[in-house]
């Protein structure tokens, strides 16, 4: 028994975590210059790994120099090009040179991008992050040359946003494409991009970006900080970050924006906002965000005011259909029968003659049931998804209605309720209305018109309380700022916007000339 117990300790001894190779060396631990032991300790932390290739040059007797990159990482007709062909055509005068420097070889390479480092950390993370590394015997830097390719997704049409009238192009998984399309759309100095990596075994690059002129800087500061503290082992997609960074991780409401639009992102640049943009993800980050800001669509800027602010008064109203339309019901079908006219009363109570349940376990069956239909219709395959669910929508409602299990008024409040969640510019927003309307069908269910008022209540005053990176969640309503009222509920047209947000904005207000159209 204590060899077991023994043996037990041993196997449940908690181990060290695993750390990525670029960490676990010290920033200090400079190259040797001899080109045998550098070479032989990168081998080692490269053992086993298919991919690392390298290639050793000697220039002349006395010098020699060892090509480092891994295969599918680096483009290898252009690393011969500029790299290997340079090397080996410059070995005639290196021949009559008694001693090479490393400042010799960067001077005959005709790569554009070349850069030095001293130490195996830089060395390990260039070769990771797919450039290609030359050592050279008796120097103690190193040359990185930036000839990085991989396969890419090309830029196409977002698909979580479409619009019809705007920008046809998205975001792809390639970093350096995603900063381009923002520098294109925004060719000032004033433009910023900051580099990190995040991730202690994958090294994701993450970019944060924001303009110098308007942004603040105290919430620059806040983003810079926020993410320096991320300690993880990996981060695959912009969403691991979301929660490490949001005020109130544990609220159903977003507190960061996430799309795919790189004309969303400038847009909200020029309001004085932080974007955050992640390799290997599709999705931009904008921080700090608002509730309104959730509501709106890229496509409200891109048509005239007019239908815009008449669309955004029908999003708004679908938002109070969406939230509270089947608890409405289940509160006047079991407590408040006076508040419905003589005949509706009479036409409800014969459809629910032959159903078995209350209205709140009716109500639930057909909301889970929507749910489930609405899940399995995004899973599913794209040319059949769509048609599976809104078939199985049909049968299911039309059976449960013939089986009498379910009374057909309900099946037109829960399909008006699914057809008001697909109305909103956010799927974050769209998950959090879902799941408060299952916390006000309960409240309705005990308590009646008492419970939604009580439920409404409380949903207010969290909204009250939320945050997004020092921000209020119903900035310009709570804290009223009248000016900025003008892109709320409905939109003006672009020559009365004359001011930014006052939260993200201030520093750089006027956003409009004097000579714009006035009446």
């Amino acid at each position: 028994m204590r060899k077991l117990r023994h043996l037990q300790k041993l196997t449940t001894k908690k181990q060290p975590p695993i750390r990525g190779a670029t960490q676990d060396l010290n920033e200090k631990d400079e190259l040797s210059g001899c080109l045998d032991e550098d070479f032989n300790r990168i081998k080692q932390l490269f053992e086993g790994a298919a991919d690392f290739t390298y290639r050793e040059i000697n220039l002349n007797a006395a010098n020699s120099a060892v090509i480092l990159f891994l295969t599918g990482l680096v483009n290898v007709e252009r690393m011969e090009f500029h790299v290997i062909n340079p090397l080996l055509n410059g070995k005639e005068n290196f021949m009559k040179q008694t001693e090479i420097t490393i400042g010799d070889l960067k001077g005959v390479l005709s790569s554009a991008q070349v850069a030095q480092g001293e130490n195996f950390q830089e060395v390990i993370a260039s070769i990771l992050s797919g450039s290609t590394v030359i050592l050279m015997d008796g120097s103690k830097k190193a040359l990185f040359i930036s000839e990085q390719a991989w396969e890419q997704r090309s830029v196409d049409e977002p698909v979580s946003e479409a619009v019809v009238i705007g920008p046809r192009e998205g975001f792809t998984e390639n970093i350096r494409t995603n900063t381009s399309m923002i520098r294109r759309r925004l060719q000032t100095t004033s433009l910023k991009f900051e580099y990190m990596k995040i991730g202690t075994l994958s090294n994701t690059e993450v970019v944060i970006t924001y303009l110098e002129d308007i942004a603040e800087h105290s919430i620059v500061g806040e983003v810079r900080n926020r993410l320096k503290r991320i300690d993880i082992d990996a981060i695959e997609d912009s969403g691991y970050i979301v929660e490490f960074i949001e005020d109130h991780p544990f609220s159903l409401f977003p507190q960061v924006l996430q799309t795919e639009r790189p004309d969303r992102v400038v847009g909200n640049l020029l309001e004085g906002k932080i974007a955050i943009l992640v390799a290997n993800s599709p999705f931009a980050l904008i921080v700090p965000i608002t509730f309104f800001e959730m509501m709106n669509s890229p496509e409200d800027y891109y048509g005239r005011f007019i239908m815009t602010s008449f669309i955004r008064v029908i999003r708004y109203l679908f938002l109070l259909v969406a939230l509270l339309f089947p608890s409405i019901y289940i509160a006047v079908t079991t407590f408040h029968h006076e508040l419905m006219p003589t005949n509706l009363i009479f036409s409800v109570a014969a459809s629910r003659e032959k159903v078995p349940f209350p209205a709140v376990i009716e109500a639930l069956l057909m909301e889970i049931t929507f749910e489930a239909l609405r899940e399995a219709g995004l899973r599913l395959p794209r040319p059949i998804g769509s048609t599976v669910s809104i078939v199985g929508a049909l049968v299911v409602g039309q059976a449960a209605v013939e089986a009498g299990i379910v009374s057909a008024p309900l099946v037109i409040v829960v399909a008006t309720t699914g057809i008001a969640s697909f109305m909103f510019p956010s799927y974050p927003l769209t998950g959090a209305i879902r799941l408060l309307r299952f916390f006000l069908i309960f409240l309705a269910a005990t308590l009646g018109f008492y419970g939604i008022l009580l439920g409404v209540f409380f949903i207010l005053v969290h909204l009250v309380q939320l945050r997004s990176f020092g921000v209020p969640y119903l900035s310009p309503i709570a804290p009223f700022h009248f000016n900025n009222l003008k892109d709320i509920f409905i939109r003006v047209p672009w020559w009365m916007v004359n001011e930014r947000p006052q939260e993200t904005g201030k520093r750089n207000l006027k956003r409009l000339g004097s000579r714009n159209r006035k009446y």
